[in-house]
């Protein structure tokens, strides 16, 4: 699975004028399934993602986790994530997962979330989505469960 995270002040996701999910302080996780994924996949990078140590402590320094702040998630489904653009200026994206595994493992990987106590509002899978974000830092992360 890939993964952007972005650090964010609030975020918000709205699809056909309604607003889906908003969070206030935690981060914006853009999420992708990737061909041959699978629940362990998921596992891992819902683990790492709610340690990962990017907010600030009391000294400014990076050394907290989603987890240590009470912050919560807003995930969203982002097929675009595997887009391969190495020949031609048109990306492919035939190296994610098909559109039936890729929600169940959308679905899967915020349940997961949700399992080790974060808040999490959702997107809705496949649709057009309008996400709004204040970025705070800007603090992005790029993870994969490949690398």
């Amino acid at each position: 699975m890939r993964a952007l995270i972005q650090r964010v002040s609030e975020a918000s996701v709205t699809v056909e004028g309604a607003v889906l999910g908003e969070i206030g302080p935690g981060l914006l996780i853009l999420v992708c399934a990737m061909q041959g994924d699978t629940e362990a996949e998921a596992d891992r990078l819902a683990a790492k993602i709610a340690k990962l140590r990017i907010f600030q402590d009391a000294d400014g320094k990076m050394n907290r986790a989603l987890l240590d702040t009470g912050g919560a998630a807003l995930v969203i489904s982002q097929f675009t994530l595997a887009a391969d653009t190495a020949r031609g200026n048109r990306p492919g994206f035939s190296t994610a997962a098909p559109p039936d595994e890729g929600r169940r493992l959308y679905e899967y990987f915020a349940g997961r979330m949700q399992a080790q106590g974060i808040p999490v509002a959702m997107g809705r899978f496949g649709a057009d989505m309008k996400v709004r974000l204040l970025n705070d830092g800007p603090v992005t992360i790029w993870m994969d469960t490949d690398g």
